[in-house]
């Protein structure tokens, strides 16, 4: 990484160097808009590929899909990609885009406050310095901040715990009695990863998860040639994927036949996998088909029907000395306790203090997230999120949301520049008629009906997923200055 001055005035801020963060910075490369800082709070780009470093960390979004039209993934070694191979694409975008001069690392933005006199944002570091930008594009996921519930007693136990996206590579899991609290996208990873070498695995399941076959399909060298040589079949491979998996998207609709089709596919995943019935109904879900993320895993169930391996579904009462106390009164003995419990997934800002025009974005959001386009928040000018409310997908790759933003984003700091505009915000009438007709797009989808999910907020609002497909996600955006008031 190369020197950017420690103070200093930008066009474009863009907080994190994780997928969003770095695709934003490649597309502004290519539009020829080089004035810009990349700004993350960890030594190194990766976002959450970088922290999640758990046995069996990998993606379960086919590969050709998972990453970007402009940079394919050409040798990618298989179809659902692990971690380290991610973090390496990253690497290659950052170098092909010349990113390096752009990211600073270390450097966590405190606060970041709109100036109403100059117009611009002003930027307090944690380090003390302080920047400025014209444009300010936060692109800090939603899946960062990890969740280690408020258990009581946990103070009290004895032996090792932490976060699997904060995984102890130091604890030596071999020959204990190890507990897992959580069993959905991480712990169906880590899980038959860890089952061979420990003691015991005892895994606690609140609910049940629906789990749909994963089929790795690992490429032969003479495929990844081929694909080198000739993009194009890289190219017909992606459109294929995108295309089935668009459809897949009726499956998140309550009461079609695709929806039906899913359940019996997942259904028939679980009975050819888990022969014990007693075992299996602890495993079928009893709620709404796509309600929760749906999960791809082929060696999950077999995991759990290893002697050594324990699903437990009595509820958690306490932490003690020795190990958990559950509901029913037993207490269970463990040396290490990995938390698969998932994330703080609707505080999109974190600690970040956000100043608008009359506020704060903790304010704004008091009632729960919501965003025009996903991107913009009335009250906050220049401001373009990347990965922000009702963006998420369950059926497709996130990466084509983020590049379908990033676009918009270009479209809007050209807009607004060649309007002779120096700020504009974006209408809160435009913004209010866009978010309740989303919200009413979500009354027959799966992501509404009643269960338990990150997806939802306490009031039971769908604030983390979009209500349609990636290409009806196109469709919708398309930058319009008259969306906007300037300021």
């Amino acid at each position: 990484m190369s020197n950017v001055e420690t103070n200093g005035h930008y066009k474009v801020v863009i907080l994190g160097a994780g997928f969003g963060g770095l695709g934003m910075a490649a597309q502004l490369k290519q539009a020829g808009i080089d004035d810009f800082v990349v700004l993350e709070k960890r030594p190194a780009l990766g976002g959450v590929w970088r922290d999640n470093s758990y046995p069996g960390a990998a993606c379960d979004t086919e590969s050709h899909l998972y990453c970007y039209s402009f940079h394919p993934h050409l040798r990618v070694s298989a179809m659902y990609a692990g971690r380290d191979e991610l973090l390496g694409y990253m690497e290659s975008l950052a170098a092909r885009f010349g990113l390096d001069a752009h990211l600073r690392f270390n450097s966590e933005i405190r606060s970041a406050v709109w100036d109403k006199a100059d117009r611009l944002w002003r930027f307090e570091l944690a380090d003390g310095s302080r920047l400025t930008s014209r444009f300010f594009v936060p692109a800090w996921g939603q899946l960062n901040r990890p969740l280690i519930p408020k258990v009581p007693g946990l103070i009290t136990f004895k032996g090792e715990y932490f976060h699997s996206a904060d995984w102890r590579h130091d604890v030596d899991l071999r020959g204990k009695r190890v507990a897992s609290i959580g069993n959905a996208a991480s712990a169906v990873q880590y899980v038959p990863e860890i089952a061979p070498v420990v003691n015991h695995l005892t895994v606690f399941q609140r609910s049940a998860n629906w789990i749909m076959p994963r089929n790795q399909i690992v490429f032969t060298t003479e495929q990844l040639d081929e694909f080198q040589r000739d993009p194009v079949l890289f190219e017909k491979s992606r459109e294929r994927l995108h295309a089935f998996r668009e459809s897949g998207f009726e499956r998140t609709r309550v009461g079609t036949d695709a929806q039906r089709e899913g359940k019996r596919l997942a259904l028939e995943h679980l009975q050819r996998s888990v022969a014990d019935p007693a075992l299996r109904t602890k495993l079928t879900p009893d709620y709404e088909f796509a309600c929760k993320r749906i999960l791809r895993s082929d060696d999950y169930y077999p995991a759990l029907t290893r002697d050594n391996v324990t699903l437990e579904t009595a509820g958690i009462e306490a932490f003690v000395e020795e190990g958990i106390l559950t509901k029913d009164g037993r207490v269970h003995a463990f040396d290490v306790v990995v938390f698969g419990t998932g994330f703080e997934s609707q505080a999109f800002q974190g600690d970040l203090q956000v100043s608008g025009l009359d506020g704060s974005l903790a304010d704004a959001w008091a009632d729960g997230p919501e965003a025009y386009l996903g991107m913009a928040v009335p009250g906050f000018p220049n401001l373009f999120m990347i990965y922000g409310p009702n963006t998420n997908l369950n059926h497709n790759s996130i990466l084509s949301m983020l590049e379908i933003q990033q676009r918009y984003i270009i479209d809007a700091i050209r807009g607004i520049e060649a309007s002779g505009v120096g700020a504009c915000q974006v209408s809160k009438a435009r913004s209010d008629d866009y978010n309740r007709a989303l919200q009413a797009a979500m009354g027959g989808s799966a992501f509404s009906a009643d269960c338990s999910s990150w997806y939802k907020n306490a009031q039971g609002k769908v604030i983390n997923n979009w209500s349609g497909t990636v290409d009806e996600y196109r469709a919708a955006v398309r930058w319009d200055l008259g969306a906007f008031e300037q300021v």
